[in-house]
């Protein structure tokens, strides 16, 4: 098959952030990471090109997406291939969205990104590929990619020991018994002691286990974190108010509390209003330093860390996680406290 690579600015190597604005473009030979997946598909398949675009203009410019079909069609191609994203939530969501609209333009198409991506939602009914957190799983990444791309080349379909995600299709069929004699014989299997009976299996996001109390909070360092898009006026690090795809930080130090005026909530997923009138309700660092002069606390960690929660995929939850716990364990601080909306 004729075969068209779609990737970022990054990977195309033409930059990063710096370039997340450019347009559409193609190369007419594998590029980036295309190389290594010609030589995975083998001689029966070619990459005949490399689209690519800046996931600024690709995932927010309209007909964005339209524009990189069309280069898509001009290459003669026969199937696309778009990805791998990992976790990178605007490349994912162009990929996802690119691959749509190839399948509905009469081509093969496949996505790959991590199952948490916000992409995978975009892509159906085009199927997606699963792959690592980060581009150092590049490698056995692009294995798993092209071995599904080789399957539904030869028209197989695409199944979970191929490394699909993303949500079940829905297909009508004829069943031996209606819903309500499923329902009966699940709330039986159910008090019977299956605990695994379903026809709907849902995600399993995992479980954290809580980290033991403080000895002594008088003697403790002590910082605030939030997921309540609390950001210095006029947003200097342009946080995401939906689906963030980083976290920023801010100082503390001398700071008594969070006047009106000097703080403000991005968050999109509710009314910020009474947030911005008294920032301190996201995050209470009025309340922390009043605990810092009792001596409750020993003292307060002079810089805040903030994220968004809302619609934020739990891969780049647990990425944040990680990444602040070793800020802090770094910084020596003994205990968070983090507040949600």
């Amino acid at each position: 098959m004729r075969i068209v690579h779609y990737v970022n600015q990054f990977f195309a190597g033409v930059g990063g952030e710096d370039k997340a604005g450019i347009g559409p473009e193609v190369r007419e030979a594998p590029t980036g990471p295309s190389r290594k997946l010609a030589s995975l598909l083998g001689a029966e398949h070619q990459i005949v090109a490399t689209v690519f675009c800046g996931d600024d203009y690709a995932a927010s410019k309209e007909g964005a997406t339209d524009e990189i079909v069309e280069l898509l069609r001009n290459t003669g191609a026969e199937m696309l291939i778009a990805g791998p994203a990992f976790t990178s939530g605007r490349y994912g969501i162009v990929c996802g969205r690119v691959a749509k609209a190839a399948k509905e333009a009469g081509l093969v198409a496949l996505a790959a990104m991590h199952a948490e991506n916000p992409g995978v939602a975009e892509a159906a009914p085009a199927p997606v590929v699963g792959t690592g957190l980060t581009a150092r799983e590049m490698g056995t990444t692009l294995d798993r990619v092209a071995k599904a791309a080789l399957k539904m080349a030869a028209g197989e379909a695409l199944t979970a020991d191929d490394g699909l995600v993303g949500g079940i299709p829905r297909l009508n069929r004829l069943v031996d018994a209606n819903a309500a004699s499923r329902a009966v014989d699940l709330a039986l299997a159910r008090l019977a002691g299956d605990r695994q009976a379903t026809e709907i299996p849902m995600p399993d996001f995992g479980a954290v286990s809580p980290a033991g109390p403080i000895a002594d909070p008088s003697q403790a360092l002590v910082a605030l974190l939030t997921e309540g898009g609390l950001v210095p006026a006029g947003n200097p690090g342009r946080l995401e108010s939906a689906r963030s795809t980083k976290w920023l930080r801010y100082p503390l130090e001398e700071l008594p509390g969070l006047e009106e005026g000097s703080h403000v909530s991005v968050h999109g997923g509710f009314s910020t209003i009474f947030a911005n009138a008294d920032p301190n309700r996201i995050l209470p660092l009025d309340v922390a330093r009043e605990l810092e002069d009792e001596g409750a606390i020993g003292n307060l960690y002079a810089e805040y860390f903030v994220t968004v929660g809302n619609g934020t995929s739990v891969a780049n939850g647990a990425r944040y996680g990680v990444e602040w716990a070793a800020e802090l364990r770094k910084a020596g601080v003994q205990a968070a406290i983090l507040t949600s909306t």
